[in-house]
């Protein structure tokens, strides 16, 4: 297995830099693994396509306004910081833009407390102090951080959002969910068909193409994620009525099958905790049944993962044709549905 096998060429003008509207309007490429046929939809058709003891597992995290506007104590230089990863009550592991940002240098911020860098992680990634906690500032004084490949501003911070977030912590959207609408929810709840909630707090990392010509010598970002009793227990029933479990994103597969590796019995038990699972081809699903997600960056875990679950080839063929019938790619893109 190669790296460069999961390459694709994908022109500028085919990524989406603003989401659609209404969500649900987005196109749905309905893919079959087992014959590889593809049927054009939009996203609103997706409840024709679950049943009454299915599961739909969606991840709640809820995007931080995570990038903050600074300037350097005392020259008044540029300093922009992205805050990735609390390590304790004011400490912060953050991606710094700016000159000079070495250890020692304090930054000060519009209506939020001050920091100082304490230590460098290398690639512009600094652990920061701030003189107070800052999480409780974030709503006023952040802003909502996009992947590098989205260059249009948002029209509001909650075009960013899933309607079902609920718990701060991502640096990023889990963007499968983006297609849902409060009325698409009601229909599929009206079908009989469950919804259950995970998170997992999705690091920028998550962007990084491999670049070790072997995937498998690619070091996986870790990231927490959580999977509670009674969710657990949802899942292990709709299995046993023989229902489907249809996870809405890859996180929601990162953590399915974190949580199917520290079941015994039971498809699934609860978990909590940092989760280094990367799925390539090969792997063995035991708690995924079917997938909803975006189309994702070349050589990326996504696409590997994506590729473990349907096949390399058939996805690749996917996403040609998507391509070739104009569909959108990426975090604001249209979504698949495979089965």
């Amino acid at each position: 297995m190669q790296t460069t096998e999961f390459d694709y060429d994908l022109p500028p003008e085919f990524i989406a830099q603003t989401p659609a509207e209404p969500r649900d309007s987005a196109r749905l490429l309905v893919l079959d693994r087992a014959s590889g046929a593809l049927e054009d939809r939009r996203f609103r058709d997706l409840p024709e396509y679950l049943n009454p003891n299915d599961v739909l597992v969606v991840n709640a995290t809820r995007v931080m306004p995570a990038r903050l506007q600074g300037r350097k104590v005392p020259s008044g230089g540029r300093a922009e910081v992205l805050l990735l990863k609390r390590t304790r009550e004011r400490e912060w592991q953050a991606l710094i833009g700016g000159k000079r940002l070495r250890p020692g240098v304090r930054i000060e911020f519009d209506g939020g407390p001050g920091a100082e860098i304490i230590e460098d992680l290398g690639g512009g990634r600094r652990l920061i102090r701030f003189t107070e906690p800052i999480t409780p500032l974030l709503e006023r004084i952040g802003e909502m951080p996009l992947p590098p490949y989205i260059h249009t501003r948002l029209r509001q911070p909650g075009d960013y959002q899933t309607v079902f977030s609920r718990v701060p912590g991502s640096a990023a959207a889990p963007t499968a969910g983006l297609h849902f609408t409060p009325a698409l929810l009601d229909t599929i709840n009206a079908r009989g068909i469950r919804l259950v909630r995970l998170t997992l707090h999705i690091g920028l990392d998550t962007f990084a193409p491999v670049t070790e010509p072997d995937p498998q010598m690619h070091v996986i970002h870790t990231e927490w994620c959580s999977l509670d009793g009674a969710a657990a227990q949802a899942i292990n029933d709709a299995r046993r009525r023989g229902g489907r479990i249809v996870a809405v994103g890859t996180t929601s597969v990162r953590t399915l099958e974190t949580a199917a590796r520290a079941g015994e019995a039971q498809v699934v038990s609860a978990f909590e905790g940092p989760t280094d699972l990367f799925i390539l081809p090969g792997f063995t699903f035991r708690a995924v049944d079917a997938l909803i997600t975006n189309f994702h960056l070349p050589r990326s875990t996504l696409l590997m993962l994506v590729s473990a679950f349907a096949g390399r080839d058939v996805i690749l063929r996917a996403y040609n044709g998507a391509r070739e019938k104009g569909y959108r790619f990426y975090s604001f893109g249209d979504a698949m549905l495979v089965l």
